[in-house]
């Protein structure tokens, strides 16, 4: 009675052991998604690859995926491969002037999967976590010392100043 409640135990353990064993082995491999309509980065870059530079992206523009691609709006997935946006061809646009800045002017060379290394100039250096860098003007230069051509002679009004008798703006 004790060999036929210990064999069946051991059977029925067996069975499960078994079950559980052939259910996580690993199958074949599963192949990396291709990523489609790659025009600037490499086309054999890998999905890990590719989701560091995205995100890199997405950070130095303070951005999300949508903001250069498009959702789908039948799948109500969004759509990577879809140049529907503007604003994906203005980053490709990007990358190429910033790699050409990086190779010509800081000897940038390529990594193992054919990116141009940040050497010098990336998004974040302009856009510093924002949409659309800001544009703000040099500060003008403080002067030291005469003007060119030397000091004005005494009592010469300075350069700007309407001749006596004119109002300033044409009495606008």
């Amino acid at each position: 009675m004790i060999n036929k409640k210990l064999i069946i135990t051991l059977g029925l353990s067996s069975v499960v052991v078994l079950s559980a064993m052939t259910a996580f082995q690993p199958g074949a491999p599963q192949p990396e998604m291709k990523a489609q309509n790659l025009k600037v980065l490499p086309k054999n870059i890998s999905h890990k690859d590719l989701d560091r530079v995205m995100d890199d992206w997405a950070h130095s523009l303070g951005v999300h995926c949508n903001f250069c691609h498009a959702r789908n709006e039948e799948t109500k997935k969004m759509d990577w491969a879809s140049d529907a946006k503007p604003e994906k061809e203005m980053a490709r646009e990007m990358f190429k002037m910033t790699a050409s800045i990086n190779k010509k002017y800081f000897k940038a060379g390529k990594d193992s999967i054919g990116m141009v290394l940040y050497t010098g100039v990336n998004c974040y250096t302009c856009h510093q976590g924002k949409e659309h860098p800001e544009v703000v003007d040099a500060p003008a230069p403080k002067r030291m010392g005469p003007p060119p051509g030397g000091a004005p002679a005494p009592g010469t009004p300075p350069q700007g100043t309407p001749p006596a008798g004119i109002p300033p703006n044409n009495g606008r």
